[in-house]
């Protein structure tokens, strides 16, 4: 069965933050069809967006090998970050919240289908995804641009 490698990035503002990525790990290390590789190391992060009267977040990136689909792997994460209490139907939108997986990137696929983005539409506008991806993997070209994940940073103010 073909692998592919999928980054994702992970953040929590509610606590136990560490406890919910913790779990969210072990999560993807049990899911069927996917290998954590690596994680980045943990940083702490002011919030980002319209929202900024909240708990500051938490936040690193995983790099998986998977032979998950896009789609199949967007799913996970979304029922991992359930399972971990996020109910995305009744929280304020750039607000609070216990999990957040987001798939970063997913092998060379650049992808835009309803529900599904790859790779994230604000990965380059965000150094709290960058920087830890950049631990990662700073020489990995950012589908859909001719720049690597740390010339992606570099550029941010």
């Amino acid at each position: 069965m073909t692998t592919a490698p999928a980054f994702i990035g992970l953040g929590s503002n509610i606590e136990p933050r560490q406890t919910h990525l913790d779990k969210a790990r072990e999560a993807l290390e049990s899911a069927p069809g996917v290998e954590v590789v690596a994680m980045s190391s943990i940083r702490e992060t002011a919030p980002v967006g319209p929202v900024t009267d909240q708990p500051a977040f938490l936040n690193a990136a995983i790099e998986l090998r998977t032979t998950l689909s896009p789609r199949v792997l967007l799913e996970l994460l979304l029922d991992i970050e359930r399972s971990l209490g996020r109910d995305r139907n009744s929280e304020q939108r750039w607000g609070p919240r216990t999990l957040d997986l987001d798939l970063l990137m997913y092998a060379d696929h650049f992808m835009d289908e309803p529900g599904l983005i790859v790779p994230h539409p604000r990965l380059i506008e965000r150094r709290f995804v960058l920087e830890p991806l950049a631990e990662l993997v700073p020489d990995r070209i950012v589908p859909g641009t001719a720049a690597t994940v740390a010339e992606h940073l570099g550029k941010l103010t």
